[in-house]
């Protein structure tokens, strides 16, 4: 897959990809001036913040089962006596853990954003069209 360019081969880098997304979302909502181009604004941000949770479970899933693997090899380092084996394995799956701990930590508080967009979006919408309830 190719975008302006880019080959996506090894991945997205999802950190620009949530901050494209951002910005397209804080031009749009200012230019939008009709009930239907709110909702359809809304829809779209609400499809990629689904696709977002889904990565964002995903990678919990993966950083839990990576905890159990460095506490797998802090077992593995005590019961035999600190190997040196065992302890460049244990540091290898601790750096790969705060790795983890990291995306996720962006992919956590960039879903909290989103939300905050998708509130935005309902209060301008209801504004316009007048219900003060919030639904759409």
């Amino acid at each position: 897959m190719r975008r302006e360019g880019k080959n996506y081969k090894y991945g997205v880098d999802m950190e620009r990809w949530c901050r494209d997304h951002e910005a397209y979302m804080a031009e749009h909502m200012e230019k939008a001036a009709d009930e239907g181009e709110l909702r359809d604004l809304l829809a779209w941000h609400e499809t990629k913040l689904a696709w977002l949770q889904h990565e964002r479970l995903v990678h919990l899933i993966v950083m839990v089962m990576t905890v159990f693997g460095e506490l797998f090899t802090v077992g593995m380092v005590v019961f035999t006596d600190g190997q040196i084996l065992a302890l460049i394995f244990m540091y290898g799956v601790l750096i790969v853990l705060i790795f983890y701990v990291r995306h996720y930590f962006v992919l956590e508080n960039t879903v909290q954003r989103w939300y905050m967009i998708a509130e935005e979006l309902r209060k301008k919408h209801c504004a316009l069209v007048g219900h003060g309830d919030g639904s759409l």
